[in-house]
């Protein structure tokens, strides 16, 4: 709660970035006009109008120098209650070493960046190791599948690793660009049948780059199929900020994606766990910070 007392808003899904840092290989010509830094002052007054609280700090680079970055921020910034650093999990021996030297106390969760390429390599003895030292160290994997495929892949490794909690973000790529449902319903289901994934109402560079235009009318039907299939106790919502700057305003997009959630019958708590609670449990943002009183809360 809020000394208000109100429940905490945050906003599970968002990045900082210096673009002459290092290159983000995501960025294509159609990404232009979000092709500049992006750092906690320009999300401050964002933030304030939307009454969001604290937000999750996201990877947007696989780089250890990403990582140092990442610390930097959520150091200088009050608003970051966790950090999801990178980790390169396809290596396992360089995945643990790279989670030893950057991991601290703001990190809630490790993913990588997978694109759309195929991610069988989740079910090698290697990996399935590795998840669940993930899952032992009290940290969350989050991923941005794309394909059929990979949603798939992403099912088998929660199925085998059901300690660990999976994040899968952006609605798991909805089809906004064509207005179709399938298969994607039904993926989202199979991923809801798990009870270790949880999802993020938020929209991916993917379908933003595929979408001629933000249209909240069209968010409607899959953020209600969503709801329906995890509970609001296993949805977070997430701005994607900045990359939603593509298609729409910080506060478009959080109103719009809140509305649809009310819209398909979401109660004022169920929004209370949309809008934080789940996000503070499944990465574990109280606990880490009661754990760690120096760090961000």
């Amino acid at each position: 709660m809020t000394e208000s007392g109100r429940h905490r808003t945050v906003d599970a899904h968002q990045h900082f970035w210096e673009v002459a840092a290092e290159e983000q290989s995501w960025r294509t010509s159609a990404h232009a006009s979000i092709d500049r830094d992006y750092g906690p002052d320009d999300l401050a007054p964002e933030l304030a109008a939307a009454g969001v609280d604290a937000t999750v700090l996201m990877q947007s680079v696989d780089s250890a120098q990403e990582n140092d970055r990442l610390a930097a921020y959520a150091a200088a910034t009050p608003t970051v209650a966790g950090v999801v650093g990178w980790l390169p999990m396809q290596d396992a021996d360089a995945a643990r070493r790279e989670l030893d030297r950057a991991g601290d106390a703001t990190w809630c969760g490790v993913r990588c960046l997978v694109a759309r390429d195929p991610m069988e390599w989740l079910s090698s003895p290697a990996s399935l190791a590795l998840f669940r030292e993930v899952a032992s160290r009290d940290m969350a994997w989050d991923v941005v599948p794309v394909t059929a495929e990979q949603v798939e892949a992403v099912v088998r490794l929660a199925q085998a690793v059901p300690e660990l909690r999976v994040v899968v973000d952006h609605l798991a790529r909805p089809p906004l660009d064509t207005g179709g449902r399938q298969p994607w319903a039904d993926l989202v289901s199979r991923l809801a049948a798990c009870p270790g994934v949880a999802l993020k109402v938020s929209v991916g560079i993917d379908a933003l780059t595929a979408w001629p235009s933000w249209q909240p009318q069209a968010l409607r039907p899959y953020v209600a199929h969503a709801l329906e299939s995890f509970g609001p106790d296993r949805l977070m919502l997430a701005s994607n900020w900045p990359v939603v700057l593509l298609r729409a305003t910080y506060g478009q997009a959080w109103s719009d994606l809140r509305g649809a959630l009310a819209e398909a019958g979401a109660s004022d708590d169920d929004l209370a766990l949309v809008e934080g609670g789940t996000a503070d449990r499944w990465y574990g943002l109280t606990a880490r910070a009661a754990a760690h009183p120096g760090a961000p809360a």
